[in-house]
């Protein structure tokens, strides 16, 4: 796969639904090495280098595509599920002009929640 197709996604490796969650999207992609994953666990650091603020990479996933630029929130979803074809339909959904803004609170409320109740906020 050329590099310019290539993505890293920043997840919370301490937190259990995440890395549920990515391990269901490696079974979905398989065979596909286009996608790096990155623990945000003491990379405060690194992210800073990438323009990632620590907090934000905590409650927001964040991906880097090929070029460089970094995604976040839901239009980090959208890229990453628009990768694999059975996830693609929901990355559609998840970018209607309508539907977006209360997906995006929604992802927030529940992301603030989490951390909260593990201790991390």
């Amino acid at each position: 796969m050329p590099m310019a197709d290539k993505l890293k996604v920043y997840y919370d490796g301490a937190c259990p639904r995440c890395v549920a969650d990515r391990r269901r999207y490696e079974k979905l992609s398989a065979q596909d090495d286009s996608v790096e994953w990155v623990d945000i666990t003491g990379r405060d650091d690194e992210l800073r280098r990438l323009g990632i603020d620590p907090y934000c990479a905590l409650t927001e996933l964040h991906v880097q595509d090929g070029q460089g630029r970094i995604h976040r929130e839901l239009d980090a979803y959208i890229l990453l599920m628009s990768r694999t074809t059975l996830l693609r339909p929901l990355a559609w959904l998840l970018g209607l002009p309508g539907l977006k803004p209360l997906l995006s609170w929604c992802y927030r409320r529940w992301v603030l929640r989490r951390l909260r109740r593990e201790g991390r906020l």
